[in-house]
């Protein structure tokens, strides 16, 4: 999740708000046993960082070559110029994060529910970057032969520090804090002027809802996502409003409810987003012939917006940028 989770994408969106137990499978690949070649404006000094279990882990040089578990981590690493060698659910990641593309030489080993470590082993990485909520017992797995970085993946009391916390963590385990540094800067920038195209379109404190839905038999189930979320708190850097005030968990900001749970909002300016990157669409589709959806203001008023396919809600600085823009094309136009 937790930045939330896929077996499928669509049962992922089920299991993040559960937060999935994971566990490591045995696919076994033949040894890589070439190594890839510094990146550019790496040191060979050695670097220590600390990660979400409170561990410092220490590097006699920075990693070149990592594995990531992670999609949000994953883009991270990508966008520093640090290519993972290997990533959980590559076909996953191709759906639900456009941000950046990764090489044809990345490796899959395996779900992110079910990496195989067999499969991360024969890749002979010098790191194993995952996400904290991850079963302990695949942690120590692999510190059996790798460093393990382990990160929350999301914080609901203040998602874009965490964001940048990560970034900051990740660039100083591969030496790239220059290229990180740049990458906030022009996330920063990208979101003051997509603020100010807000404003100027006169929807500053506009509210909206975003939400993720799936369906299971006759059943759709609606995940909002609130203030603390890391989508949410984007949109509210732009300066529009969250309308959505259920109760929602402290790690990602997540929260539960179905058609019904959604007639609370009753605000004619809320404009709803969601997102259905695996093409199954519930809230155009599932619930077109749905009297209560149909009732809802801003249904009946058309300000409902799919958000473009492969935008990660989970994501990294450009996962982010890809949803002020969207945003900034709903309100400014």
């Amino acid at each position: 999740m937790t930045g939330t989770t896929m077996t499928s994408p669509r049962s992922a969106l089920t299991a993040l708000a559960a937060i999935v137990t994971l566990g490591a499978c045995g696919t076994t690949e033949a040894p890589v046993t070439e190594q890839a070649p510094s990146p550019s404006g790496s040191t060979a000094a050695a670097v220590t960082v600390t990660d979400d279990r409170g561990k410092q882990v220490t590097l006699d040089r920075p990693a070149t070559r990592v594995v990531s578990l992670e999609w949000g981590e994953t883009e991270m690493l990508a966008s520093l110029g640090v290519m993972p060698v290997g990533v959980a659910d590559v076909k996953g990641y191709a759906t639900w994060n456009t941000s950046i593309k990764l090489d044809a030489s990345v490796k899959d080993v395996g779900s992110r529910q079910e990496p195989s470590v067999d499969s991360i082993s024969a890749l002979q990485p010098d790191l194993v970057v995952m996400e904290a909520e991850r079963d302990s017992a695949l942690v120590s797995q692999l510190e059996k032969f790798v460093p393990v970085l382990a990160f929350k993946g999301s914080d609901a009391k203040d998602n874009l520090k965490r964001m940048r916390d990560d970034l900051d963590r990740i660039a100083t385990a591969v030496g790239r804090t220059a290229e990180a540094d740049k990458l906030m800067a022009d996330f920063d920038a990208a979101l003051t002027a997509a603020k100010e195209k807000i404003a100027a379109a006169g929807a500053a404190g506009k509210p909206f809802v975003m939400a993720d839905g799936w369906k299971q038999g006759s059943t759709i189930s609606i995940r909002p996502f609130g203030e603390g979320s890391l989508v949410s708190q984007v949109a509210i850097r732009l300066g529009l409003k969250n309308a959505w005030t259920g109760k929602v968990d402290e790690v990602w900001g997540l929260g539960a409810t179905d058609v019904e749970g959604l007639s609370v909002l009753k605000d004619p300016d809320i404009r709803f987003f969601y997102n259905a990157s695996d093409g199954v669409d519930v809230f155009t589709d599932g619930l077109a012939g749905n009297a209560i959806w149909r009732s809802l203001p801003f249904v009946a008023k058309g300000q409902v917006t799919r958000l473009p396919d492969g935008i990660w809600t989970f994501g990294g600085p450009l996962s982010c940028r890809q949803y002020a823009e969207a945003l900034v094309k709903a309100y400014a136009g």
